[in-house]
């Protein structure tokens, strides 16, 4: 006290006042996402708050927050005992499971009444319990046994979204709050491709990072990594006043600081609605920027809580509704090689058949050779294999514990296994290439591409007939589809003069598109649908595109040197301009792209649609020139609703952003 003294009180009043804003602006950014400040300015606060506790070092507390990362490495960690245990959580894994806990719940209570759940995204991360008394943090510790953790607090503490000090009013003399620290997808990537670099072993997955990162001895390390936390509820407190309901409590805490999930956390009046909303969130959990396995059900009613109780490891009231697994292990049979549209050749791992998320996964891509030797994958390795939505299974790491020494090693062959051309490998490339652009795979996979919904869009051409087409020669190129004749479809495997009819009726139907399809049909290597509609936006006309420099490809926003230049090679190849001019001589031609409402606009989306997929909608906005965010800010121009909308639709509101029903949405689309 004595020190305290002899400094100025203005100066002390004034780092008091400069840690209040900081915590403000903090809740404010990594909270509510909803920023007041620049980040300069920010800069600014912090570092007058630096320069005064170094000037003044026995000013400086445990909770101010230039303290995040301050601790020196730890040779251990210690051990917490938890006040009140952990639990962990029953599993159940269908809706009748669902249903049964909701019959047991009832059972026990003696009610045949509808009980009120809480449900919320099951995050797939590192369970932790942070302790405040009297308001600041003074010790985060890991689920450990339930019972004993261990003490993490100086890493906890370089979370951003971890409050040092709550804020607010009628903060508990002591809060233990409890977890899930998590790392997002994308930042999960971008630290696997720094180890890569750095020739460190990676990661199999986000959760793994995460729980790795939180258990560093050495905060600076924790420090560096991208963690983020969401809060989901409380082990022991004192003087919690007036708080009745699960639900009240986590809008409680986030209006102390703590970051709740508070977007995807539902209210549920019957166990029906609960298998409604797991149901959806199993739907768009590949949506979700970080991972999610489950849904957490609760009944909502605290005092029905402590009527249920626990049992000897987990609480009667919850109940985690597990999703369909995402990753699995299975073993690698035999590794072939594909022919891809550009020439590209593509290992591909032959598996045991396992079930990943609901869908059974016979096969995986293994991406390149040097892939291959990066994770050392070999014929016969058992290996963890993921898959997420649509997209193709993918192996993550092989099982090195549980080879026999009887797997063997994979090299590409040096020639293309369809049609024997001896391969080729452009220098800065990591692809190999069948160069031959009279490969039979090669032009199946253009002609499969040419014909598909979002380039020709001709129905009626699967996959079969084409490979008849082929094999018959009657199609060689792109532009003899445009030639073939109603005879020529009768001399088919199972084409009978009705469906031929249709097929040629389709053909002529596709004669009438627009630029945008026409380009992105073409195959331009790198030029999917959106940037096909960039390079159409920007041009306006196949002449025009045609003819562009490199220098006038590279203006373009979203069209970068790799693109550029494929676009440059592509329209520069003789080849590609007799057939662009045999298409045009069939017939072909473009309709303008009509302007609609839709056109240049921003849309964001919340809650569930009924008429499609939020990633279909998004896909269609952006046919029709629109744009599409994942946040809500003043740069947008829409906020479509649909059924149990999140926080997105009070910060629109809040904004002044219009925002619109799915059906006034579909309409806008119909236009």
């Amino acid at each position: 006290m004595e020190k305290r003294k002899i400094i100025d009180e203005k100066i002390i009043k004034e780092v008091e006042e400069l840690r209040e804003k900081i915590r403000y602006h903090n809740y404010r950014y990594y909270v509510l996402n909803e920023p007041e400040i620049s980040d300069a300015e920010y800069d600014r606060l912090f570092q007058r708050l630096l320069e005064l506790e170094r000037k003044y070092p026995e000013l400086v507390t445990p909770d101010s927050p230039t303290q995040r990362i301050g601790a020196e490495p730890q040779k251990e960690f210690k051990q917490v005992r938890h006040r009140q245990p952990m639990l962990s959580l029953d599993d159940c894994f269908s809706e009748d499971e669902l249903k049964e806990f909701d019959e047991r719940v009832k059972r026990f209570l003696e009610t045949s009444g509808n009980i009120e759940y809480t449900v919320e995204p099951k995050i797939d991360g590192l369970a932790v319990e942070l302790v405040y008394e009297k308001g600041s943090l003074s010790v985060a510790s890991t689920r450990g046994d339930g019972y004993v953790g261990e003490d993490v607090t100086a890493n906890i503490k370089t979370i951003m979204t971890v409050p040092l000090k709550l804020k607010g009013e009628k903060i508990p003399d002591l809060l233990e709050v409890r977890g899930e620290v998590y790392m997002e997808k994308e930042a999960f990537k971008r630290l696997n491709k720094e180890r890569e670099k750095q020739g460190l072993p990676l990661f199999a997955n986000p959760r793994n990072a995460a729980a790795g990162s939180v258990r560093q001895l050495d905060p600076k390390v924790t420090a560096k990594r991208p963690l983020d936390i969401f809060f989901y509820g409380i082990g022991e407190v004192r003087d919690l006043e007036g708080i009745k309901t699960h639900y009240e409590l986590l809008l409680q805490l986030q209006k102390w600081g703590l970051k709740v999930n508070r977007e995807y956390i539902k209210l549920c009046r019957s166990i029906d609605e609960v298998i409604e909303y797991c149901k959806y969130l199993e739907e768009i959990r590949d949506q979700f920027p970080y991972e999610i396995d489950g849904a957490v059900v609760k009944v909502n009613d605290l005092e029905l809580q402590k009527r249920l109780g626990s049992k000897a490891r987990s609480p009667r009231w919850a109940v985690a509704y597990k999703f369909a697994p995402v990753q699995a292990t299975t073993k690698i049979l035999d590794i072939e090689v594909q022919v891809g549209r550009t020439g590209v050749l593509t290992p591909v791992a032959i598996l045991e058949p396992v079930e990943i998320g609901g869908v059974v996964v016979k096969r995986a891509t293994l991406h390149n050779q040097e892939e291959i030797e990066r994770k050392d994958i070999r014929i016969g390795d058992t290996v963890l294999v993921q898959r997420a939505g649509d997209v193709i299974p993918e192996v993550v790491k092989p099982i090195v514990s549980k080879r026999t020494g009887k797997e063997k090693k994979f090299q590409m062959p040096e020639r293309c296994p369809v049609c024997g051309t001896a391969v080729v490998k452009k220098e800065g490339e990591v692809a190999i290439r069948c160069p031959n652009k009279k490969c039979p795979a090669q032009i199946r996979e253009k002609l499969k591409h040419f014909v598909s919904k979002g380039a020709m869009d001709i129905e009626g051409l699967g996959e079969k007939i084409l490979e008849q087409l082929i094999e018959k020669g009657l199609v060689k190129e792109e532009p003899d589809i445009y030639y073939l004749r109603e005879a020529d479809l009768m001399m088919l495997d199972g084409i009978e003069e009705k469906s031929a009819k249709n097929i040629m009726n389709a053909i002529e139907k596709s004669k009438k598109t627009t630029l945008a399809r026409f380009i992105n049909a073409l195959g331009i290597r790198h030029v999917g649908e959106h940037t096909a509609q960039i390079l159409a936006d920007h041009f306006k006309s196949l002449e025009r595109l045609q003819n562009a420099s490199l220098f006038e490809l590279l203006q373009i926003r979203g069209i970068g040197d790799k693109v550029a230049k494929s676009i440059k090679e592509f329209f520069e190849d003789e080849r590609n301009i007799r057939n662009i001019e045999r298409l045009l001589a069939a017939g072909i031609r473009f309709e303008e792209a009509k302007k609609t409402p839709i056109s240049g606009k921003t849309f964001v989306f919340t809650g569930t649609l009924k008429s499609m997929k939020r990633d279909e909608a998004k896909r269609l906005v952006e046919m029709k020139g629109g744009k599409t965010a994942s946040q809500v800010s003043r740069n947008v121009d829409y906020l479509v609703v649909g059924e149990s909308p999140g926080s997105k639709l009070q910060k629109a509101k809040k904004l002044g952003i219009k925002t619109i029903t799915e059906e006034e949405f579909l309409k806008m689309l119909e236009e």
